[in-house]
């Protein structure tokens, strides 16, 4: 399954980079995210509760950020189980600076298995498209409430 969006904020690069790489920020505004704790360097272990179609569940993994190249780009790879299934996947998040506006182009693939693929299978990709909305969604007022 392919991911990609592209979403514009009213916000220099460096304040969009510096949220989008605070795990309090994205915790905040990612669906379903019941818990997102450090585990050391860029690694984050995420719990979150999801549902898509009729399958719903919590799932546990790891969140980690690599090859960070401030503020331009970095790639993001999460790998999660729940009684439902699995997830994986590795995007590449990119900013774009035009003065004090800024682009986030996100573009990757994930992978899910068990129940909630054989199930929502149809759904997954407007499901994922929707959550990577609402993310932004969040993530544009959480700029907007920021000092600076």
């Amino acid at each position: 399954m392919e991911l990609s969006g592209s979403y514009s904020f009213a916000a220099p690069a460096s304040r969009v980079w510096d949220l989008l790489v605070d795990p309090e920020a994205v915790a905040s505004c990612l669906p379903g995210c019941d818990h997102l704790e450090p585990l050391g360097g860029d690694c984050y272990r995420a719990e979150l509760t999801m549902a898509v179609a009729m399958v719903s569940g919590k799932y546990s993994g790891t969140v980690a950020i690599l090859d960070k190249e401030p503020p331009r780009s970095f790639r993001i790879v999460v790998e999660g189980n729940g009684q439902a299934g699995f997830v994986k996947g590795e995007a590449r998040v990119e900013l774009a600076a035009h003065g004090d506006t800024t682009t986030v182009n996100l573009s990757g693939e994930g992978q899910v298995g068990g129940l909630l693929a054989r199930v929502g299978q149809r759904l997954l990709g407007a499901a994922s498209k929707l959550l990577l909305d609402q993310f932004f969604a969040c993530f544009d007022k959480t700029i907007k409430k920021a000092p600076g």
